[in-house]
């Protein structure tokens, strides 16, 4: 590994007009996540799933005729409808490209739900790791408000 790791926070905010109960729902149902997390374009295909404390997802992802990245999501705490804490490893061909730590925080909202997403992350092989993570978590949110009205 020729690069030196570089470190960013990422945090992204959204609010969505369903109860706070509905949208951490989405979160903890792994066919639900497939549908809207995947920004247009990609895949996101789930090997394991195991949404709870001491539990992982294992996942490929990417776009969709060549979903080539392979991560593992561990969860360390769920506290239902307020906190989710978990890690992730993000590799390709044999190469870890990432190590993110996410928190996903959750409260109720005068018009539903408002989250608050923030990805604490070292980049193993260059800045441009951040953008596709930013992007891919900004695509996350929107495709869930479009999920959750039913348009997705």
């Amino acid at each position: 590994m020729k690069e030196k790791p570089q470190h960013a926070t990422i945090t992204l905010e959204r609010t969505y007009q369903a109860p706070l109960e509905r949208v951490f729902s989405e979160f903890a149902d792994p066919v639900a996540r497939a549908r809207w997390s995947a920004p247009s374009g990609d895949a996101l295909i789930y090997a394991e799933v195991d949404f709870r404390e001491g539990g992982r997802d294992v996942f490929r992802c990417g776009p969709k005729n060549d979903p080539k990245f392979h991560g593992v999501t561990s969860y360390h705490l769920i506290v239902p409808n307020q906190r989710v804490v978990s890690s992730e490893t993000l590799d390709a061909n044999g190469q870890l490209l990432a190590v993110a730590l996410t928190t996903l925080e959750s409260e109720s909202a005068a018009d539903g739900a408002h989250l608050r997403v923030t990805v604490q992350m070292v980049s193993l092989v260059g800045s441009g790791m951040f953008a596709g993570y930013e992007e891919g978590n900004k695509a996350a949110l929107e495709n869930l408000a479009r999920h959750l009205n039913g348009d997705l």
